[in-house]
């Protein structure tokens, strides 16, 4: 099983292929996610140190695109856990102010993933 590391917060072993948004809110649940897990906003983003994924949805580059963020970070509702990750959580729930974090991401990415490798 892959190596999730939440910096500040622990390891987890997670399980190959499930949304990263998903296994960061299960170990540690403190990350936003206001659209649900859409890449229709950017509360759940994360800055890689390990393992960050080569190709991106067609939804998060446009979004990052806009946000002129390629390169920065990463919305973690758009990224597939393929193997031992570090990430740090950019948003938190806990200092956020938010009554909640949004609603909890689908199992699958949405919208259905369309890859791109810049």
């Amino acid at each position: 099983m892959p190596k999730l590391t939440i910096e500040g917060v622990g390891e987890f072993e997670v399980d190959n292929g499930i949304r990263l948004v998903l296994a960061i809110g299960d170990n540690d649940g403190d990350i936003n996610y206001a659209c649900g897990g859409n890449a229709r906003c950017t509360t759940c983003r994360v800055k890689f140190s390990v393992g960050e994924p080569d190709k991106y949805t067609k939804a998060e580059y446009e979004k990052l695109s806009q946000t002129n963020s390629i390169g920065e970070y990463r919305l973690s509702c758009q990224c597939l856990i393929d193997g031992d990750m570090s990430v740090a959580v950019l948003d938190r729930f806990s200092i956020s102010g938010r009554p909640d974090p949004g609603s909890r991401p689908d199992d699958n990415i949405t919208p259905n993933a369309e890859w791109v490798v810049p």
